[in-house]
């Protein structure tokens, strides 16, 4: 196998598809729909994907590239938010009739894109920890229950954390607490369904790249970037 220092071909590629669906989770994960008369995020159908992205990442490459996807994600979502927020300091043309909803829309509160970022980082370590360690521990063997159970735990620790932050006054504490069990629940059936996908993903980038790592000797400090 090649060394994981080695540049990868399709490291890239990954970060970009993570960067996406989390812009576009950012952008989104304030609007409510029910479901089973629950309120949900919307972003229970495609943020998930971003936790199918990481457990490639983490399988393939390691833990330390995935932390790294992890942190290059969360410098572009802040930057996104950024520039969001800041276009709006400039003046709508007087002909303009929906800069209202533009400034509704692209001024999510303070209190929601701190749970935001709160949720994505920890619940996506987790994951990153989780399977990483469930790797060395079953010897690489059955690649669907750390995948499922890394999922298990990482949107567990996001749901609970973006729920509880961002939503904790804004629904009742009932309706909160399903939220979160229905919102987490949909979000691991969607790991679970994509197993086919996940499954052929990871066989063609481990031979594509020639890489399988296993994080023997890795530091696993959340905060490190490199």
């Amino acid at each position: 196998m090649r060394h994981a220092d080695a540049l990868p071909r399709y490291l890239g590629v990954l970060l970009a598809l993570n960067v996406t669906f989390l812009l576009v989770s950012d952008f989104t994960g304030s609007r409510i729909i029910a479901i089973f008369g629950i309120g949900v995020s919307v972003t229970v159908f495609y943020f998930p994907l971003t936790y199918l992205i990481g457990d490639v990442l983490t399988e393939v490459y390691g833990y330390a590239r995935a932390r790294r996807v992890i942190w290059i994600s969360m410098f572009c979502s802040v930057a996104g938010s950024g520039i969001a927020k800041a276009q709006l300091l400039v003046p709508a043309a007087n002909f303009f009739t929906y800069d209202p909803a533009f400034q509704h829309i692209f001024s999510p509160g303070v209190k929601v894109s701190i749970a935001g970022l709160v949720a994505f980082f920890a619940g996506d370590i987790c994951n990153s920890y989780v399977l990483a360690k469930m790797k060395i521990w079953d010897q690489g063997k059955r690649l669907w229950a750390r995948f499922v159970f890394s999922t298990l735990v990482g949107e567990g620790v996001n749901t609970a954390l973006f729920y509880g932050i961002a939503l904790r006054g804004v629904l009742p504490g009932d309706l909160l607490l399903r939220g979160i069990a229905v919102g987490w629940t949909i979000k691991v059936l969607v790991e679970i369904a994509m197993l086919p996908v996940s499954y052929r993903v990871v066989r063609w980038l481990k031979q594509a790249e020639n890489l399988d790592y296993y994080d023997y000797d890795t530091n696993f400090n959340p905060f490190i970037l490199r």
